[in-house]
């Protein structure tokens, strides 16, 4: 069977005619008892009415007529239905009530016959008190003890269909319920199914508060993941191969020239081809590194890490100045020290490519997080711009054609940033030029 809302209902279904049937079998058991029971009751109670007669009522010598006037007389008294018979079988006497209950038949006119020591057999029926509403008398003529007014006394088949109702309706109540239930499931099935054959817009449900739409909110979450991964690689793989053109195109063009260019002409040519090649070297190499981040979400590196002291190595490289408001272990981190460096260097590169040569640093520690801010006097980032930049290849415009580079330097910025926990934002400096602060949780 490889419905799954089908196993599941007849699992339930099963568990219910089994609850069913021990049930029905306690209960009747229970009335089994109860009725063996009240028959003991009975039967102590004729033989205690029958030794109370026998010492009561006249001799068999005695007139029928006054045997039969004492029996009526006991019959009153007891309210019992009586008859007596004498040893040949004939009846001496009679109660009207006896008679009434003989002519109904029936269970309510069945009589129990005792042999009196003179030979006379005397009759007897259970008096039949008032009857509730939905009872059925048993055999001496009234309920059976214990037996609910709902249920038929004595009766296997009674109890039996009773069960049979009472399974059809939860099993047919259940059926809405196992059905929903693997409908969501179904759903959840074929909204992955459309997910693994490339519509990767494709998300679930997520209604309710159960394990299903827990699991459709954990689908969905890591399906917009994934989507947006695959989004990001082939962005990255376009934008790749097109900025991989122009150095090659300069390269091939100066391998080419070299053979036939001038003396003179060779070294500059030389000097054009180990430019491209260094220029492929960095792309390559920032593409490699932006691919490993966004297929992480954690450091393959945790250790602390001074930021003030990295600030510094780095600022020297770049003749920036380096300031700081704090010394010492209020300043360190927690991450990978190889690329803090490389958040640093891409942010001292773009602040010396984009913005002159006056590059000014500082180092703080603001409400929890250290900050390092890189600003320089350039010509600004425009407001429409100042989130745009750190997407992968933006680059505003005209400075491609200027300046250089391709557009990965502040992307990786903002993604060595968001793997340490910390962020990174771009503002106008006071005075002209850029300020971008880097935000990164205190260790």
């Amino acid at each position: 069977m490889r419905s799954l809302y089908l196993r599941i209902y007849l699992t339930v279904v099963a568990a219910l005619a089994l609850f069913a049937l021990v049930s029905g079998w306690l209960l009747q058991s229970h009335l089994e008892q109860e009725r063996q029971r009240d028959v003991g009751r009975v039967q102590e109670r004729v033989a205690a009415w029958a030794e109370l007669l026998q010492r009561s009522l006249p001799g068999a010598d005695a007139p029928a007529s006054e045997q039969a006037e004492a029996l009526l007389d006991w019959s009153a008294r007891l309210r019992l239905p009586l008859a007596l018979q004498d040893a040949q079988g004939r009846r001496i006497g009679v109660s009207e009530t006896y008679l009434r209950r003989e002519s109904e038949g029936g269970p309510g006119g069945r009589a129990q016959t005792i042999r009196l020591d003179d030979g006379r057999m005397l009759s007897m029926m259970r008096p039949q008190g008032p009857r509730r509403a939905g009872t059925a008398p048993g055999a001496d003529g009234r309920p059976p003890a214990g037996t609910p007014s709902w249920l038929p006394p004595d009766s296997g088949l009674g109890l039996a269909a009773l069960l049979l109702v009472l399974f059809g309706a939860v099993a047919l109540g259940a059926w809405p319920v196992v059905r929903r239930l693997t409908r969501r499931l179904e759903a959840l099935k074929q909204g992955v199914e459309a997910f693994g054959a490339g519509q990767l817009q494709r998300r679930v449900a997520e209604d309710g508060r159960d394990e299903i739409a827990a699991l459709g909110a954990s689908f969905n979450q890591a399906a917009a993941r994934i989507e947006a991964l695959l989004r990001s690689h082939q962005s990255l793989v376009a934008n790749t191969s097109h900025e991989l053109r122009s150095p090659l195109a300069r390269l091939k063009m100066a391998v080419a020239m070299l053979d036939e260019a001038p003396a003179s002409q060779r070294d500059a040519l030389r000097q054009e081809i180990g430019t491209n090649i260094a220029e492929l070297d960095a792309l390559v190499e920032e593409v490699l590194l932006a691919s490993r981040l966004d297929a992480t979400t954690t450091l393959d590196r945790q250790e602390p890490v001074e930021l003030l002291a990295l600030a510094a190595e780095e600022g020297a490289r770049f003749q920036a100045s380096v300031q700081s408001n704090v010394q010492g272990a209020g300043l360190r981190v927690t991450g990978d020290e190889r690329l803090l460096r490389r958040a640093l260097r891409n942010l001292l590169e773009n602040a010396r490519r984009y913005g002159g040569e006056q590059v000014d640093m500082e180092v703080a520690s603001r409400g929890g997080c250290v900050e390092v801010q890189v600003a320089d006097r350039g010509a600004g980032v425009p407001e429409a711009y100042r989130e745009r930049i750190f997407e992968p290849f933006f680059r505003l415009p005209g400075h491609a054609e200027r300046e250089g580079g391709v557009g990965l330097g502040l992307a990786l910025v903002r993604q060595i940033a968001e793997r340490h926990g910390g962020s990174v934002r771009c503002e106008p400096r006071e005075g002209g030029g850029s300020r971008f602060t880097l935000a990164l949780p205190a260790a």
